[in-house]
């Protein structure tokens, strides 16, 4: 009893009890003991990085899921080998949220099949438009009846609709056990001012942001604050989006650069990605996936070496040139 309480004592004045009581990082700990086995994403030979809040860590790579409400047979089951296969690998993010039409219920059906529930750590989102927590609440409870879990890894508040409102309330839930990590999302510039507001005003486990090698306004101020706010980062459209489009469409039939193979890049996916978890702020990224042979092109980017920060500068002014060049 002595030494439990040295230690909550510690816990307390490193600031991580939550509100409440509850130790978090004891908590998220057990949960990862639980839930995987010690080294068993390095062992594959996996980057890892550490959630800040936690030190409970993930691969660098997940797998992003708008796109995961299949037409056919034939989709649903080339979705279910990518999830299968994600996990066999040692990866552990999905990355869902309820306005992605059936991705969340294709989600929780395809991981009841294949049995892989506790490798994944499923991330989700939840709004209040109307500006009521009853909202919320409803949503959370029905992205848990869809998903099949009783416990949700990661709940952000999605492009921050409601706020104010919601992440009260998922910090309770959080409390209550029923949710391990709370954040808030953006994929627009425009919100950034916001989200950085939110940022240093409110603790915050994650944030999730848009950010590649053709769209890198996140690295002015988003990432450094994570940095500094010890907030882990999950980033979506690496390989572009709305503001900077598809970034494979911009390098067809152009070869990789010589020198990529200095920090093994043997693709132009794996190229894109190996810049973005590059960066120190960035936890894991989460391209859209919906084939085996992505998965396994994509997976080259999360093990070998990474470009430091002068490779970094070498590989944004090549893209840059070819950009022009374009």
């Amino acid at each position: 009893m002595q030494r439990r309480a040295v230690i909550q004592r510690s816990l307390i004045a490193g600031g991580v009890m939550l509100a409440g009581g509850v130790p978090l990082v004891v908590r998220a700990a057990m949960d990862a003991q639980r839930r995987q086995s010690p080294g068993e994403s390095a062992r594959a030979g996996l980057i890892e990085r550490a959630i800040p809040v936690s030190g409970e860590r993930l691969p660098v790579l997940g797998v992003g899921t708008n796109n995961y409400s299949p037409t056919s047979a034939e989709e649903r089951a080339a979705r279910k080998a990518v999830l299968h296969g994600l996990t066999t690998a040692g990866c552990r993010v999905i990355d869902t949220a309820p306005a992605y039409r059936e991705s969340e219920s294709v989600i929780g059906e395809l991981l009841s099949e294949i049995g892989n529930r506790d490798q994944a750590f499923i991330a989700t989102k939840v709004t209040a438009r109307a500006g009521g927590r009853a909202e919320g609440v409803a949503m959370l409870a029905e992205s848990m009846r869809r998903l099949r879990t009783k416990v949700l890894d990661l709940v952000m508040v999605h492009n921050m609709v409601g706020a104010s409102v919601m992440l009260p309330v998922l910090r309770e839930w959080q409390r209550d056990q029923r949710i391990r990590y709370v954040g808030i999302t953006t994929s627009s510039d425009r919100q950034y001012p916001e989200m950085l507001g939110l940022m240093r005003s409110t603790p915050l486990d994650f944030i999730q942001v848009d950010y590649s090698i053709a769209n890198r306004s996140a690295a002015a101020e988003i990432l450094p604050l994570a940095i500094d706010r010890k907030t882990a980062v999950l980033i979506n459209l690496p390989f572009g989006g709305r503001r900077d489009g598809n970034l494979f469409a911009r390098v067809r039939d152009k070869r990789l650069p010589d020198w990529a193979a200095e920090f093994d890049i043997a693709s132009w996916a794996q190229f894109f990605l190996k810049y973005v978890i590059s960066h120190p702020a960035v936890t894991c990224a989460i391209p859209g996936m919906t084939k085996l042979a992505n998965l396994n092109d994509n997976l080259g980017a999360a093990r070998g070496r990474l470009p430091d920060a002068q490779q970094r500068t070498r590989m944004e002014n090549y893209w840059d040139e070819l950009s022009g060049s374009a």
